[in-house]
């Protein structure tokens, strides 16, 4: 980069005195994050056997060694001889009993709350409910509900008896259903007769009905419904009957490295990968987390609106309920009835801590009356995750729906490795679209294609040695793990995002590896791009792709979405985002056609689907597209292929 970047945001004494990572640090007699984080990577055997107790991490049989290696780098084994049930972290660590533990707000208004107590005890009851069934200690069981106490209470069921979530987006549909039921070999599957989108019903009982026949395996259907309800779905069990059981013992006993959860990623071709997590490495990660980027204690109300289909609903629910705070979902579209939903649920149930997805973010940004309009008082912290933010929509975050005050914690992992490779802490400078810290424990670096670090210059983020929270593999697919991980510089785990390391602290993400345009003979990252799009107030949304071309290699194509504002003609705005990337990036950059369009594809976590983007345009197979939220924005990327 040309200069130095300059923070936005810089911490008060106070917030770094209370912060609960200058807690950690002086636990173990270190003066603040910098030398906690210089710790952790010269002891990470002495910094995660401090954090079991000091975050505290509840063991049944304490561990006798770190970490095996024996079978190399990408296969290691965590905390071995130990074992807990992550669970027993939630129940056992003295959280008072009348603490709300969940609050569950559905799109029509409904708000139901369950105490820590009463969390045990349905838990309990639930787990002892899919005992009665034969659902046993490493059994799959597929989740496909919608976010909401159900949702909370199955999740932590399956791990209180053994048995593995295979956690679905709910919208799904019923091929990508049957790829990961079948994937993974689920005996059994929680779901639900349907739930309600922007006011409509979207019905899934006859999705699930049409898939079963296929799965020889899935020897159970339980369905969430009213009480009272027929069950739509042919000899399926009903939600509530399986929680009517008396609660049973305590969670079983589970080793380190027992799988807790095998979480399915799309890729670009082949089938989803099936990362698998353990009970001695998603959850830890996830609660050391919640600590030291979120500065979660006991006490705190927790909302980030996610689908329990993907990680961060998982990481959701162990952020919030493993340190003892307040857990809020909501099931429903974020900008329903309008955009103040957001930020009313915020004021009604006192939120502190507020994850949004860059593109939540953009929708608060282009309705800023209603994205505030609801009280933001109690809002303490900010978080943005999923995908590469822009600086001004970062800022605007910070300053509009944090008040000003609240920090932004930029925070970046993956499916596949729990939680953060980097993340902000509160107690550093915050830079507009950067990381101020690596993770601790974590020993990650910029290489280039030999695989050398790299200061102010574009290459691999890429993670050096093995770490707590990566997955264990891919379910019974450990070569193409290793192709995809672990092959490109020996020994280092390759991330497959594009990043930038200005000095030591900071870096910047510019998108995934195979998003990657090379023009002009420079390799850029569409986030370069997009962020000069994205200053263009007739912009709402942007998406940069190459394509290939005989001459120069690449030529950069993009796709705008205009904002609701931009009362100008479409050639008018087309020759103002050619400019704006020639006068920013210089003229080699700037693109050789620009495609106006309503939507972009996304995810239900809001993330923009560049490679279908990319491979719909230049007439390839679009690869996986079951979790794409609005399947409808690939048609007028066709037609604008065809148009050339």
């Amino acid at each position: 980069m040309d200069q130095q970047p300059t923070a936005f945001w810089y911490p008060t004494p106070e917030t770094i005195e209370k912060a609960q990572v200058t807690r950690l640090a002086a636990g173990l007699g270190l003066d603040g994050f910098d030398q906690l984080r210089a710790f952790s990577v010269e002891h990470p055997d002495r910094y995660w056997r401090y954090m079991m107790s000091a975050l505290p991490i509840r063991w049944s049989k304490p561990y006798q060694d770190y970490v095996d290696l024996s079978e190399g780098a990408p296969f290691p084994k965590w905390f071995v001889g130990g074992e807990l049930n992550w669970i027993d972290t939630i129940f056992e660590s003295g959280y008072p009993p009348d603490r709300m533990a969940v609050i569950a707000e559905t799109e029509s208004g409904n708000v139901e709350k369950i105490s820590y107590g009463d969390l045990r005890t349905r838990v309990g009851q639930f787990a002892a409910g899919l005992l009665a069934l034969g659902i046993k200690r490493g059994d799959r069981v597929g989740l496909l509900l919608e976010m909401g106490v159900e949702a909370v209470v199955s999740f932590l069921a399956i791990s209180h008896i053994g048995a593995i979530a295979a956690p679905l987006f709910s919208g799904f549909g019923a091929e990508a259903i049957l790829s990961r039921l079948s994937g993974s070999g689920a005996r059994a599957l929680i779901t639900t007769t349907g739930f309600h989108r922007r006011g409509r019903w979207v019905e899934i009982s006859s999705t699930v009905q049409a898939v079963r026949g296929e799965l020889p395996e899935l020897r159970h259907i339980i369905v969430k419904q009213a009480k009272g309800e027929a069950s739509p779905i042919q000899d399926a069990i009903a939600w509530h009957d399986v929680a009517s059981h008396p609660a049973g013992g305590a969670a079983s006993r589970m080793d380190a490295n027992d799988p807790m959860m095998v979480i399915y990623t799309s890729g670009t071709t082949g089938k989803p990968k099936g990362a698998v997590h353990t009970h001695g490495g998603f959850p830890l990660k996830i609660a050391h987390d919640s600590a030291v980027h979120f500065d979660v204690g006991s006490g705190d109300v927790f909302f980030f609106p996610a689908d329990l289909g993907w990680v961060a609903g998982a990481l959701t629910m162990c952020s919030a309920l493993m340190r003892g705070a307040t857990l809020v979902t909501y099931d429903g579209a974020p900008d329903f009835p309008d955009w103040s939903r957001m930020s009313r649920i915020v004021e009604a149930h006192r939120v502190t801590h507020l994850g949004a997805s860059p593109t939540l973010i953009r929708g608060f940004a282009a309705n800023p009356a209603l994205a505030m309009a609801g009280n933001r008082d109690s809002l303490r912290l900010l978080i943005s995750a999923g995908e590469v933010i822009d600086p001004e929509h970062m800022v605007w975050y910070q300053r509009n729906i944090g008040r000003g005050i609240c920090p932004v914690i930029n925070y970046t992992g993956g499916t596949e490795v729990s939680g953060a490779l980097l993340g902000n802490v509160v107690v550093r400078p915050i830079v507009a679209a950067a990381f101020n810290a690596i993770s601790p424990a974590v020993e990650v670096d910029v290489l280039d294609e030999a695989g050398h670090p790299v200061r102010d210059q574009i290459g691999e983020l890429s993670v050096l040695k093995p770490f707590v929270g990566m997955t264990q593999s891919f379910w019974n697919d450990r070569e193409r793990y290793l192709e995809s991980y672990w092959q490109q510089t020996p020994g280092v785990w390759t991330h497959g995002d594009l990043a930038i390391r200005t000095g030591e602290d900071v870096m910047f993400l510019l998108g995934r590896s195979d998003d990657t345009l090379k023009v002009a003979g420079k390799r850029v990252g569409p986030a370069e791009i997009e962020d000069v799009l994205l200053e263009l107030p007739e912009v709402s949304e942007a998406a940069a792709i190459g394509v290939e071309d005989p001459v120069k290699g690449q030529r950069l194509v993009v796709f705008v979405v205009p904002s609701a504002t931009a009362a100008i003609p479409a050639a008018t705005l087309e020759r103002m985002v050619i400019a704006a990337v020639a006068e920013r990036l210089g003229k080699p950059f700037q693109p050789s056609r620009v495609h106006l369009v309503a939507q972009l594809p996304r995810t239900r976590s809001m993330k923009v689907m560049r490679r279908v983007i990319r491979r719909v345009y230049a007439n390839q197979d679009p690869g996986d597209l079951s979790a794409l939220e609005n399947p409808d924005a690939v048609g007028p990327i066709r037609e604008a292929a065809l148009a050339g």
